[in-house]
């Protein structure tokens, strides 16, 4: 059956028509005339019909302005969908119920510390924050949390347990660490063998004491030293995975906890052998020393810092040696600017200087650039040069006079391309520097760290929840770590801003009127059609019944 409106002479009409089907033939029977359209149109009398045969339908909810008392409401489905698909597959969700097996909580800490998660993938931020933000998106089963339940859930993260057999004076062993071996255990296959260990530290600081053990003063990369504040280390295996994390107070340096991090990682994942790759920057000369000791058992390898250490700059870089064309398993011999190696030697010091051709004519091109800049701001405002740090160093400043330093500029193009590493290990030279050259696959991963770990204010009181707080932004991490890895598999590369965007994007919107409910379904935008396909989940339909 079917509407249509029927001519005859000057007027109009709406009937009602059925087709049936006679003798093989389709024939229109017109059921009813509805009445002039004109008439009709003038006293409401179609949106009245079409309104009351809305009612026998079961699929159909029929809004009509000025007649509808309608309520709708809008949240966000696209990043809980990714997410929770995510979260379960890696294990997490199942491996925190059966810690909490048996612990007598009056609400699901597993749904509480996924609703934390999330908030820190997506906003980052405090846990009063997270409570009323999650107002705007639709979590399942975070629909009756209350925040003082955000906080107990963090405080069982963070509380410490009773087997403390691998624990350290400054890391007692903690729920959390729990969570990470068990999850390691699980998910084993999608690791590495761990003969390569990535290291690096943070520090966050706190708008109040930062409880009765992390709340400490010390150096602070935030450049707020008036505040106590805690250091968090991150260690990653080779593939850019993260493995676990390390809390200490904020007065910890690198010596302290360096190589018994490294002893208590292989204790805690029965690793046997394992080499620590880091960045010279973050060890300190004491740590070093200890790591060169040769009762030491513990292999390393370490960006150094050509410009600053005297020995390397001097004597490292000016040794006279043929370069080591390096060419990765796997990889074209024909690469037009292969990575090119050199062994050095100082006493009992091993170096290894990398050279990128390709980066050292980009790095030259950057000279001549900044030389160019230069010499038309000599003409125009020498003064005003003295304050720019990018130009300075390369300044030469007399009484009356600012000209271009050439003897710096000459000094400078000697670092073009190169890198330099010290390692204690027996590799062979072109092996040492595709090792780290493996570190910049999880360069990135560091800098979503650094990013993750934003986890300021930092309002909690107790120990137990800055814990819990913290190690939220270690397992978002986790998830936005595996988001790329399923990304990439299919061939994608993403800005992690825009992956945000596109999945914020994707709203549901909740229609009820006269008794019925239907969710209809923004549109898929940008990225998120092909983040759902990566990851395997369905876009829901456009729209559903509820």
């Amino acid at each position: 059956m079917f509407a249509r409106v029927k001519k005859s002479g000057n007027n109009e009409y709406l009937q009602i028509v059925e087709n049936r089907k006679i003798a093989g033939k389709v024939v229109q029977r017109v059921v009813s005339t509805v009445g002039r359209l004109d008439r009709l149109r003038a006293k409401g009398e179609i949106e009245t019909l079409v309104r009351s045969l809305s009612r026998f339908s079961e699929k159909v909810l029929l809004v009509l302005s000025g007649k509808s008392e309608v309520a709708a409401e809008t949240r966000k489905i696209g990043p809980a969908l990714i997410f929770e698909r995510l979260w379960q597959e890696l294990g997490i969700a199942k491996v925190l119920r059966q810690l909490l097996n048996g612990r007598l909580y009056s609400f699901n800490v597993e749904r509480a510390i996924f609703l934390t998660v999330l908030h820190r993938l997506l906003v980052s931020g405090s846990d009063r924050f997270c409570n009323q933000w999650r107002r705007d998106y639709v979590i399942d089963g975070a629909e009756e949390l209350e925040l003082h339940q955000l906080y107990r859930a963090m405080a069982f993260l963070g509380e410490e347990v009773l087997d403390q057999a691998q624990a350290t004076p400054f890391s007692p062993r903690c729920s959390k660490d729990l969570v990470e071996e068990a999850l390691f255990a699980r998910n084993r296959n999608l690791f590495s063998s761990l003969d390569l260990v990535f290291f690096d530290t943070t520090s966050i600081y706190f708008e109040g004491q930062g409880g009765a053990e992390l709340g400490r003063k010390g150096f602070s990369k935030d450049h707020r030293p008036d505040l106590n504040q805690m250091i968090v280390g991150v260690v990653l295996d080779d593939q850019g995975m993260p493995l676990c994390c390390e809390m200490w107070p904020g007065n910890t340096t690198d010596v302290k906890t360096l190589v018994p991090v490294l002893e208590r990682i292989r204790n805690r994942f029965h690793v046997v052998n394992s080499c620590l790759v880091a960045d010279r920057g973050m060890i300190s000369q004491e740590t070093l020393n200890v790591l060169e000791d040769p009762a030491s058992t513990t292999p390393y390898l370490l960006r150094v810092r050509m410009r600053q250490l005297k020995e390397v700059r001097e004597e490292v870089l000016a040794r006279a040696g043929r370069f080591q064309e390096v060419t990765p398993v796997g990889t074209s011999t024909k690469d037009p600017s292969p990575l090119k190696v050199k062994e050095v030697w100082l006493g009992e010091k091993r170096y290894i200087v990398c050279l990128n051709p390709k980066q050292a004519v980009k790095d030259a091109a950057d000279h001549e650039a900044i030389l160019e800049a230069l010499r038309d701001k000599l003409i125009k405002n020498p003064k005003g040069l003295v304050g720019n740090k990018g130009y300075r160093k390369y300044l030469k400043i007399q009484r009356g006079s600012v000209t271009i330093n050439m003897a710096k500029v000459k000094q400078e193009s000697r670092f073009d391309g190169k890198w330099v590493l010290q390692t204690n290990t027996k590799l062979p030279a072109a092996t040492v520097a595709l090792k780290y050259k493996e570190l910049w696959q999880v360069e990135q991963a560091f800098r979503d760290i650094k990013t993750m770990f934003e986890t300021r204010p930092v309002f909690h009181k107790c120990t137990e929840t800055i814990r819990g707080h913290v190690f939220c932004s270690f397992l978002a991490l986790m998830l936005r770590k595996e988001l790329y890895r399923r990304l990439e598999a299919h061939g994608h590369s993403f800005e992690w801003a825009d992956i945000k965007q596109d999945l914020k994007a994707l709203q549901e919107t909740i229609v009820e009127d006269d008794g019925k409910r239907l969710a209809v379904r923004s549109q898929c935008l940008g990225t998120c059609g092909k983040v759902f396909q990566s990851v395997g989940v369905a876009i829901p339909p456009t729209i559903r019944e509820i």
